[in-house]
């Protein structure tokens, strides 16, 4: 297993060196628990902000911190609005902690120079280039797949590839799309079926074949529906497929009776890596540093992977993980993405969908 991850990072160390920042990406997998006020930084609570506050992981991380003698305050917003909060702050802290954002958003707050390197006490326990091997400026804790998910009790003929779904008459109206682009998830999805149809002569690099696509993808999708879980969908009947970061895939099922299904197909699916930095220029400096130090940890990230089924970066928690969660993520293949041109391009490829195809 360990071969075959560290395979994983030798990958997207290569691709997280080339690229800077997706410009804009989850939302709807973080919503604000608390908003910080005043000058951040300033007392002795840490405030800590995340785009992975879901699912109770907020309220748990609240809780283990406190019994560790560390006082937090999570902050929870999208991907996207996050980061770009964070930059409008840069001169002015309010928030001391940011972890959850993936390695593109973190080299945007890197190149707006919004975090600031700490090597944890647990750095040799990581593959480096699976955060930032250049300078240390942000640190990773979580991998997960990007996954198109179903109900095995419910479909048993799903789709090879999950193009079908876009352009096939029969699965129209049955899969969920979620339209919020300022959110990391929708973002990536975005990104991983334009990244398979560029054309240099195409518009924004993108050939006419891949622009229809992401037209069929929007036009034939059931929206999300903001505050409505989609296996809650998926058991209503209203949609039968959607897309899902693995590390909710066994919570749901033990919460919906489902069996979930994957459609991975043979080009992979997108990989994102969460990681952990402290934001530049905190009055808490050393709060922070501890809280990076323990929340990176192979006993805490250990106990969270176990908890909820997250696959830990840091090779002394993976023992704890759920071994269905190390099977998964050691089988489902990665999907090869040029982040470099993704990042040159994304925020032009959002204003197109948004104005052309969502509205």
């Amino acid at each position: 297993m360990v071969d075959i991850r560290k395979k994983r990072w030798s990958l997207i160390g290569i691709t997280a060196v080339a690229a800077v920042a997706l410009s804009g990406c989850t939302g709807g997998e973080a919503s604000t628990e608390g908003e910080a006020s005043g000058d951040g930084g300033s007392g002795d609570t840490l405030i800590v902000y995340t785009n992975s506050n879901s699912d109770g992981r907020g309220e748990w991380i609240t809780e283990q911190a406190a019994e560790a003698g560390i006082d937090i305050e999570i902050v929870g917003l999208g991907g996207a609005d996050l980061t770009n909060r964070i930059i409008a702050e840069k001169n002015n802290p309010v928030g001391d902690v940011v972890f959850g954002l993936n390695n593109m958003f973190f080299e945007q707050l890197k190149a707006e120079e919004a975090i600031t390197a700490y090597e944890p006490s647990w750095s040799g326990e990581v593959p480096a280039e699976a955060g930032d091997p250049a300078d240390g400026a942000f640190w990773p804790l979580v991998e997960q797949a990007i996954v198109t998910v179903y109900d095995e009790n419910r479909i048993s003929d799903a789709p090879s590839d999950e193009e079908e779904l876009w352009t096939a008459d029969e699965y129209a109206g049955r899969y969920e799309v979620n339209p919020a682009l300022g959110q990391a998830t929708p973002q990536l999805v975005l990104a991983g079926i334009l990244t398979r149809h560029l054309d240099e002569d195409g518009d924004l690099g993108v050939s006419d074949e891949g622009w229809e696509l992401v037209e069929s993808y929007y036009a034939n999708g059931s929206p999300a529906v903001e505050g409505t879980d989609l296996y809650a969908r998926i058991t209503r009947d209203e949609v039968d497929y959607g897309v899902l970061p693995s590390s909710g895939i066994a919570a749901r099922d033990a919460e919906y009776g489902t069996s979930t299904g994957m459609i991975v197909p043979d080009y992979g699916v997108p990989y994102v890596t969460e990681q952990i930095g402290q934001i530049a220029g905190t009055n808490n400096e050393s709060a922070a540093q501890e809280f990076i130090d323990w929340f990176g940890s192979a006993e805490v990230q250990g106990e969270f992977a176990a908890e909820f089924n997250s696959m830990p970066v840091n090779e002394g928690a993976v023992e704890q993980a759920n071994p269905e969660v190390v099977e998964l993520m050691d089988s489902v293949p990665r999907q090869e993405i040029d982040f470099g041109f993704v990042s040159e391009n994304l925020g032009a490829w959002v204003e197109k969908v948004t104005l052309e195809y969502i509205g």
